[in-house]
């Protein structure tokens, strides 16, 4: 009985020193991944605003007669566009010798690494007659095939949502920004697309789950 007795004592001491232990290893491997992941820095590609990226198209999803997703891919897998909210990217192409710049938002974040999509409508020649030329660069963007590349530049834009509820904001592109707070924002999609407020609608949604979690 008393060598049944210290042995059942030796087993959960074993048992209490292997539970400790775990966690001990457990909480330093968790907190070592955290610090690693917090203090790791992200590779951002929209560096400078002048600087111009040639980037390759890796997908094309066709949402409908005219609609589709456009990815393509950053130089790293673990690189991010780095695009501030509010502000967008200048897609640049010689079409029949003509230089066209335009400016749209991607639908992805920096929450994805390794590239970018842009849900774009393609305006078609001879369908609308106020424009029976369509656009120039949704139309070059319809005939990109998979490993084709475009120019790309950024960050471009005047308003930036540095959040939350605070937005900095030039007048002129080589102003300096001024900050306004505000407490409710009324957003109008006319002429600029959904992107750019859907943009801003994810991330302050992101700081407001942030918020309750913590």
């Amino acid at each position: 009985m008393v060598i049944a007795t210290v042995t059942n004592h030796v087993l959960q001491i074993s048992i209490a020193v292997g539970i400790v232990v775990t966690t001990v290893v457990i909480y330093k491997l968790y907190f070592a991944n955290t610090s690693s992941k917090k203090g790791k820095s992200k590779k951002i590609l929209l560096k400078d605003p002048q600087e111009k990226y040639d980037l390759p198209l890796a997908e094309i999803e066709h949402f409908n007669h005219d609609t589709r997703r456009y990815r393509f891919a950053l130089p790293e897998k673990d690189m991010v566009l780095g695009l501030p909210i509010g502000q967008h990217v200048q897609l640049i192409a010689k079409i029949d010798d003509d230089l066209v710049i335009r400016s749209y938002t991607p639908v992805s974040s920096d929450d994805d690494h390794g590239f970018v999509d842009f849900v774009i409508k393609v305006y078609f020649k001879n369908v609308h007659p106020k424009f029976p030329d369509g656009g120039k660069m949704t139309q070059y963007l319809e005939s990109l095939k998979l490993g084709d590349t475009l120019t790309f530049r950024g960050p471009s834009g005047r308003i930036q949502y540095t959040g939350p509820g605070t937005f900095a904001v030039k007048k002129l592109r080589k102003d300096p920004p001024i900050i306004y707070k505000a407490s409710k924002v009324n957003l109008i999609a006319g002429g600029v697309g959904i992107t750019p407020i859907l943009q801003l609608i994810r991330h302050a949604g992101k700081e407001i789950c942030r918020n309750i979690i913590t």
